[in-house]
């Protein structure tokens, strides 16, 4: 499992890391932000389709910043899936 590392912009999280095997998310972990929250969206998208939550989580918004955390978790899914196709 290739596991990556992304630096959100504009967010209270700091880091964002997860792994993705045949195309499906594992370990998702987020540092600093919403601990509650962020954690629950780790245990939501575990085992779940990486494009599929990326699509599901891109352009939600926190508190008119133009982005939020989940937002910035699709743009690295969608990083991490652009660099498998390579």
């Amino acid at each position: 499992m290739k596991t990556y590392t992304y630096v959100p912009q504009n967010v209270c999280s700091m880091e964002i890391r997860f792994g993705i095997e045949d195309g499906k998310l594992h370990d998702v972990s987020f540092t600093s932000g919403c601990d509650g929250n962020l954690k629950a969206i780790a245990k939501l998208v575990e085992g779940q389709d990486a494009a599929q939550v990326a699509e599901i989580l891109k352009g939600n918004d926190c508190n008119g910043r133009g982005t939020s955390c989940a937002d910035q978790f699709s743009r690295a899914i969608l990083e991490a899936l652009e660099e498998e196709s390579a």
